[in-house]
C-alpha cells in the first residue's frame, strides 16, 4: 500500500466512522478496487487508523469525557461496551471470512438503507435528551445493539444510534451516545489488533506493532493515516449532527442504497 491510497483509507475511515454507512464496507470496498485487500497490513491499517477518528470525538467533547466527577458516564459506557467485547472475540475469525466477500456486505448495505428510510415513524416520541438520563440498563442494551454491527456493512453508527432511538433518546442524543460508545469499543479493537491478534505478514506471522515497524513505508502510513482519520472524522461528526437534526435518517438510507447497488454491479463483473 502506497502512501496516496493510504490518504484515501483514512479520509474514508473520518468521514464513514460515525456516519451509519458502514466505515467498513466503504474500505473493503476501495482496498478491493486497489488490489490490496488480501494485503494483511492493509487490513490491520483499516482497524488501527479508528485510533484516530475516536480521538476526535474525545477532543469534541473533551467536557464529557474529562469530568471525572462523573463517574455513572465511565460505568455507563464500561457495561455498555462489554457485549461487543465478548461477542467480537468469539466470532472473529467468522467476521473476518465474511470481510472477504464484498458481495454479501454490500447486499447488507442495502437492507440498512431500506431500514433507515422508515426508521424516524417508529421512534417518534423520544423522552431522553440528556446523557445524565440514561440508566445503565439502557446503556447495556444499547451496547447489544451495537453487536449488529459484527456483520460488515452494518455500521456500528447506525446499530447503536437505532438502539438508542429504541431506548427513547432522541436523535441528536442517540447520536452522541453512539459517539462516546465509539471510543471505548474501537480503542479496544485497535489496541486488539495491533497488540495482540497475529497476523501473517509476508509469510510470517506479526503482531500488528511488528508489521507497523517493519518498514519506514508502513510507519508512515500508519502515523499520516491516523492524523488524517482524526481531523476528518471530527469534521464529519459536526456535518453529520447538523444533517440529521434537520432532515433524519432518510437521506443516508438513499446513500447506502444507491452505493449498494453500484458496488453489486461493479463486483458482480470482476
Amino acid at each position: 500500500m502506497d502512501l496516496i491510497q493510504a490518504l484515501i483509507l483514512s479520509i474514508i475511515e473520518g468521514l464513514t466512522e460515525f456516519l451509519p454507512v458502514s466505515s467498513t464496507a466503504h474500505m473493503i470496498f476501495v482496498s478491493s478496487i486497489f488490489g490490496t485487500q488480501d494485503d494483511e497490513f492493509v487490513k490491520m491499517f483499516q482497524v488501527s487508523i479508528q485510533f484516530g477518528a475516536i480521538l476526535s470525538v474525545v477532543v469534541l467533547y473533551w467536557k464529557k469525557f474529562l469530568n471525572f466527577k462523573s463517574i455513572n458516564f465511565y460505568v455507563k459506557l464500561a457495561l455498555a461496551v462489554i457485549p461487543a467485547l465478548v461477542l467480537g472475540k468469539l466470532f472473529d475469525d467468522k467476521i473476518e471470512a465474511v470481510l472477504e466477500s464484498p458481495i454479501p456486505i454490500a447486499i447488507v448495505l442495502i437492507v440498512g438503507g431500506v431500514i433507515l428510510l422508515f426508521i424516524d415513524r417508529f421512534f417518534k416520541n423520544p423522552k431522553i435528551k440528556k446523557e445524565e438520563n440514561i440508566s445503565i440498563g439502557k446503556a447495556v442494551i444499547i451496547g447489544f445493539w451495537q453487536c449488529l454491527a459484527m456483520m460488515p456493512g452494518t455500521s456500528r453508527s447506525a446499530a447503536s444510534i437505532i438502539g438508542g432511538m429504541q431506548q427513547g433518546l432522541t436523535r441528536k442524543l442517540a447520536a452522541e451516545f453512539s459517539f462516546f460508545l465509539a471510543v471505548p469499543t474501537m480503542l479496544a479493537v485497535t489496541m486488539y489488533s495491533v497488540f495482540l491478534k497475529d497476523w501473517k505478514y509476508k509469510g510470517i506471522e506479526q503482531k500488528g506493532y511488528e508489521m507497523i515497524l517493519s518498514s519506514s513505508q508502513n510507519i508512515s502510513n500508519f502515523i499520516i493515516g491516523n492524523i488524517i482519520a482524526f481531523v476528518v472524522a471530527g469534521l464529519a461528526i459536526k456535518l453529520f449532527i447538523g444533517i440529521l437534526e434537520k432532515y433524519g435518517f432518510k437521506i443516508w438510507g438513499w446513500y447506502r442504497i444507491v452505493v449498494g447497488i453500484i458496488l453489486i454491479t461493479y463486483f458482480s463483473f470482476q
